[in-house]
């Protein structure tokens, strides 16, 4: 069983009808209880990193999200779900995270340029990724494939064996997609993503 966090604050609905899609057995639901009978739990992120980690913590899914982890069981973060496994973010003054991995999160600088455009921030669309650890959910997936974005903060991690992937966005290289035993995240939307992103649902699903 798949397990979709419902706290309120994620694209439910289109990662659940992905997974499905690929045949496993998937729920969404907004009890914590659920977590500890999951054999993977789905972490997703929509909106500011403050507002996620404030609705988590107070629906009571930060414990048995722990202790999930802790048991060995895979976890995918997407987007602010894979920003909150850190240990802080800038957005809208500092907020703790998870602190599942080492490292803060920030924002794109404004005023980058690039081929004399000025670039928009939310970094927002196609952009291909370089991957750099051979994560799970990377297996029969190429180097320099493109995937859909939509974001305005970015993470930076401590060490650099936790980043499963990189991409490039005006003058930043940033953290992609992390991989560490088993936790795995996204920067990016999968489900989004059309047969790149089905695939990296596939691969976590056979985990």
């Amino acid at each position: 069983m798949i397990n979709i966090i419902d706290y309120e604050m994620g694209n439910l609905r289109s990662v659940e009808k992905a997974f499905e899609s690929l045949g496993f057995d998937v729920r969404i639901s907004a009890d914590p209880n659920d977590i500890t009978t999951a054999d993977k739990v789905v972490l997703p992120g929509v909106g500011a990193f403050r507002d996620c980690i404030h609705h988590l913590r107070d629906g009571g899914f930060v414990e048995p999200l722990l202790d999930h982890v802790n048991a060995g069981k895979p976890m995918l973060g997407i987007c602010v779900g894979m920003q909150m496994l850190f240990d802080e973010s800038e957005e809208f003054g500092r907020h703790q995270g998870l602190g599942l991995i080492p490292g803060k999160v920030v924002r794109f600088p404004s005023g980058m340029v690039e081929n004399g455009e000025r670039l928009k921030v939310p970094h927002m669309g196609w952009n291909n990724i370089n991957i750099q650890q051979p994560s799970p959910i990377f297996s029969s997936i190429e180097d320099e494939c493109f995937v859909y974005f939509v974001h305005s903060y970015y993470c930076e991690a401590t060490e650099n064996h936790d980043i499963a992937a990189t991409c490039r966005y005006g003058e930043v290289e940033f953290c992609a997609s992390v991989w560490r035993d088993n936790i795995m995240a996204t920067q990016f939307h999968p489900e989004k993503s059309q047969a790149v992103g089905l695939n990296i649902f596939k691969n976590f699903g056979e985990l």
